[in-house]
């Protein structure tokens, strides 16, 4: 039965999306304002092909930039996040070399950041704050690699220096910092508790191919999102202080998730 719905599901997403691939293309490249809007409707068709459900308390600041700070589960949570508001995200080098998801990520017009080449760091953050002066919302995964769904992983502060760069002025600008806390909560309707998380966690040294498979075959999720308020990129006076203030939300916010209680 899980393997017939993982095939249902897997064949119905390529059915779905290899036809919408070369518009999306055709979008980035004439800088068409739906480069950015029209991803945000393929996830949403994407998350109902799947079975998941999302319920998000608070939402993204519409009248400028946002940098999205983010825990990270799954590779699920690109198109639940993508779903609930027109987002591109900071990815790691290597997704750039990924089969197939590699041209997902560019037609979504990912930031890849090399980690290993602090040289690089300069660039990447004016690229970076360029976009997000644009009115862009960048989604930022700030534990560095993602975990098994039952809490949040430090911060690494260092990965904010493509953000926020060490001696970087106040630029006065309209950019806001916004938390956002993911949590999996529910499959057919029923806890998946402790135990249950880490199925729909991708995490460790996981094939991402066949934890897939499994996932698609597992039945209809429920994905719980809190979106903090915006605060001003100017008010962190280094990444350090961005890192600890959005660390301590994003942790606090998931346990509140996972225990199912409500925004004070």
């Amino acid at each position: 039965m899980k393997n017939a719905r993982a095939f249902f599901v897997l064949a119905t997403f390529f059915a779905f999306t290899l036809p919408l691939m070369p518009l999306q293309h055709l979008f980035v490249r004439t800088r068409s304002r739906f480069a950015r809007t029209f991803p945000h409707w393929y996830h949403r068709q994407v998350c109902r092909i799947v079975g998941v459900r999302i319920h998000v308390d608070g939402e993204l600041a519409r009248q400028n930039g946002v940098l999205v700070v983010s825990n990270h589960v799954s590779w699920l949570d690109i198109t639940v996040l993508s779903a609930v508001a027109p987002v591109s995200f900071v990815a790691k080098q290597e997704v750039s070399t990924w089969p197939f998801v590699k041209w997902l990520a560019k037609l979504q017009r990912s930031v890849f950041v090399d980690r290993e080449r602090r040289t690089q760091t300069g660039t990447k953050a004016n690229e970076i704050l360029d976009r997000l002066e644009a009115g862009d919302h960048v989604v930022f995964f700030a534990e560095g690699t993602s975990s098994d769904g039952n809490g949040v992983l430090p911060f690494r502060s260092a990965l904010f220096a493509a953000v926020k760069p060490p001696g970087s002025e106040t630029t006065e600008s309209d950019v806001s910092v916004q938390t956002l806390a993911l949590a999996y909560t529910k499959v057919y309707g029923l806890p998946l508790g402790r135990r249950g998380r880490p199925q729909v966690a991708w995490y460790g040294d996981m094939d991402m191919a066949s934890h897939a498979w499994r996932l698609l075959g597992l039945g209809p999720l429920e994905a719980n999102i809190r979106i903090g308020p915006p605060v001003p990129l100017d008010d962190f006076a280094d990444r350090k202080e961005l890192a600890r203030y959005t660390e301590d939300k994003i942790r606090s916010d998931v346990v509140e998730l996972l225990r199912g209680r409500p925004t004070e």
